[in-house]
């Protein structure tokens, strides 16, 4: 697929249950990619949880649909060998020297309020650049100074599940991949005004009622495929776009 189609529940890679299993030795057996973000952790002024996992998810948004990563852009076929495949993001933590070398190679760069994540193309899964490849995956557990607020109900929410603990890391990679699936579901004009606007989006964890209601209310929701830290199918993120909401 490219990176501007839209699957459908049955296609898409977050939805592992409802994938036939052709589908599935069909990624598999597909080139594997991975979508490298880097976090900067500085030792004096680390980000606050919620706001790194709200700048990943929008730095996901930014490279998809940033003019490289579409039709003939220089990005564009390592975005789409990448969404061919798993879906994989890593997420990796950078500070002073090793963030500056981050920096200097091809990406964006996104900024929260106290987070800054810079996300890259596509790399194959045993081919990361160097400067990438030192810095470390663990060490990204952050922590909120205060209880973030309640969510907007009128712009997106990744709600997060409360059942499954992830590091700070995991969670900014589960909610790349709730803001991916929602850009998929949208129409193009509902993803340029969701560009148009910067990318709104909050995450919030949901309590347990309103979680159970999200994950059968039709909206995406993340499946993960259980590489690392967390059991295979189990559910982390609904992806609540005001867009895709029914009724």
């Amino acid at each position: 697929m490219t990176v501007d189609a839209r699957p459908s529940p049955a296609t898409s890679p977050f939805r592992h249950e409802e994938i036939s299993r052709d589908e599935e030795v069909s990624r598999d057996e597909a080139p594997q990619f991975v979508l490298p973000l880097v976090v900067r952790i500085e030792k004096a002024a680390p980000p606050a949880r919620t706001d790194a996992l709200e700048t990943a998810a929008r730095a996901v948004l930014v490279m998809l649909s940033d003019e490289r990563s579409v039709d003939e852009g220089e990005w564009a076929r390592a975005v789409r060998d990448w969404q061919d495949a798993r879906i994989r993001k890593v997420v990796r933590r950078a500070r002073g020297a090793e963030w500056r070398r981050a920096e200097a190679l091809p990406g964006i760069t996104v900024t929260g309020g106290s987070a800054e994540v810079r996300v890259f193309p596509p790399v194959p899964l045993d081919g990361w650049p160097k400067d990438l490849a030192k810095l470390q995956v663990s060490g990204t557990d952050l922590d909120d100074p205060e209880p973030p607020g309640q969510a907007d109900p009128s712009a997106p929410v990744l709600w997060l599940s409360p059942d499954v603990e992830m590091s700070a890391g995991k969670a900014m990679a589960q909610a790349g991949h709730g803001a991916q699936l929602a850009w998929w579901e949208l129409s193009d004009e509902e993803r340029a005004v969701w560009r148009g606007a910067g990318f709104p989006l909050a995450v919030r964890t949901a309590g347990p009622a309103r979680w159970r209601e999200l994950t059968v209310s039709g909206l995406p929701v993340v499946r993960d495929a259980g590489f690392t830290e967390i059991a295979p199918g189990s559910c982390t993120v609904v992806a609540d776009h005001p867009a895709l909401r029914r009724g």
